[in-house]
């Protein structure tokens, strides 16, 4: 077994940058093992031993962290879909495979909370409501070993506010991620508070690292990091999407495809990154300092590899890197047949 890894602390503390690969939800739908709409993690007591190979995957292409998949595996979400009785099973099930695989290669493991979908500022009733949602959420994380909680996607700050109360009360001293996602207003959070502010209000509030997550892609979530790097004295975040979002079309959410329809969620692969965006995103995080960085909904481990390499790694995966020296055509290895490459190339 590895040696233990340094913590998220040491590692900030010592400038480290860490790579962390999210995205089970989407790669879980494509592969046919999850349902979009709910985005339920059924997968995790279906199929665990798929959700333990994932995890290895994400490790293998480059991430520090291996995420435990309980993201929308909350109570209410199993409630719209019939299966409350398999809330506690499938948090500890993600959870404790993601401590094995972190145990197995030397890796960390978090926790994950994320957006409750019930949580209203108006309606005092659901703050009780996620107040149980989080706090059951993060008893499990600390009692299956999680070094430290990432709380997630949150549009409002008044919730991300009480997820990170919740952690700082009931995950005895870990350290918190706390991460918000702007939708197409890049000024304001859905309860009204500008970008710096939200994010000021949850550093003051104890958070380790802030930032944002999903819902943007690497262009037009780096523009509001950059605005607030430098008035932040935590560490900050950035994890977008890997989908060609810009000025007009900022989130996944709001592109449309070949019809003028919504491409949201289903036609979303005609949007997705190509590898040198990925490189261009991880090179900007590196020229910018960001400390802690990675890829969230439509991830895969090749754009984790692709990240984790723009960063100047060099994981397990790259070994597996291509070489284009070595093709056929396009190839300059001395070992190639001498092939007329010129008319090949022509044909090609």
């Amino acid at each position: 077994m590895p040696p233990k890894p340094k913590g998220l602390l040491e590692r900030l503390k010592a400038g480290e940058t860490v790579v962390v690969a999210e995205g089970y939800l989407f790669e879980f739908e494509r592969r046919g093992y999850l349902k979009a709409g709910a985005f339920v993690p059924e997968v995790v007591v279906e199929h665990p031993e798929l959700v333990k190979g994932l995890y290895r995957e994400f490790v293998h292409a480059g991430s520090d962290v291996v995420l435990a998949f309980t993201y929308y595996g909350h109570r209410e979400k199993l409630r719209v879909i019939g299966r409350e009785t398999d809330l506690e099973p499938m948090n500890r099930t993600a959870l404790r495979l993601a401590r094995e695989v972190a145990d197995e290669t030397g890796t960390l493991m978090a926790g994950n909370i994320c957006n409750t979908t019930v949580f209203d500022p108006n309606v005092p009733s659901t703050r009780e409501e996620c107040i149980t949602i989080f706090k059951e959420q993060i008893e499990w994380a600390v009692e299956e070993g999680a070094d430290f909680i990432v709380a997630e996607t949150y549009g409002m700050v008044a919730e991300a506010k009480l997820a990170l109360e919740c952690i700082n009360k009931y995950a005895k001293g870990l350290p918190a991620v706390v991460c918000m996602t702007f939708h197409k207003d890049a000024d304001r959070s859905v309860d009204g508070l500008s970008l710096l502010d939200s994010m000021r209000a949850l550093e003051e509030a104890g958070a380790t690292v802030v930032g944002l997550n999903c819902g943007r892609g690497p262009f037009t979530m780096l523009p509001l990091v950059e605005r607030i790097m430098d008035k932040i004295k935590v560490p900050v975040a950035a994890l977008p999407v890997p989908f060609r979002c810009d000025e007009l079309r900022p989130t996944m959410q709001s592109l449309v495809n070949h019809k003028g329809e919504r491409a949201f969620p289903m036609d979303l692969d005609a949007f997705l990154c190509s590898r040198s965006m990925i490189a261009e995103f991880g090179q900007r995080c590196r020229q910018l300092g960001l400390q802690y960085v990675g890829l969230c909904c439509g991830n895969a481990s090749h754009f984790t590899r692709t990240l984790a390499e723009s960063l100047g790694r060099t994981p397990p995966a790259s070994k597996y890197s291509p070489d284009m020296s070595q093709h056929f055509a396009y190839g300059t290895d001395k070992k190639l047949h001498s092939l007329n490459t010129e008319k090949v190339v022509k044909l090609l």
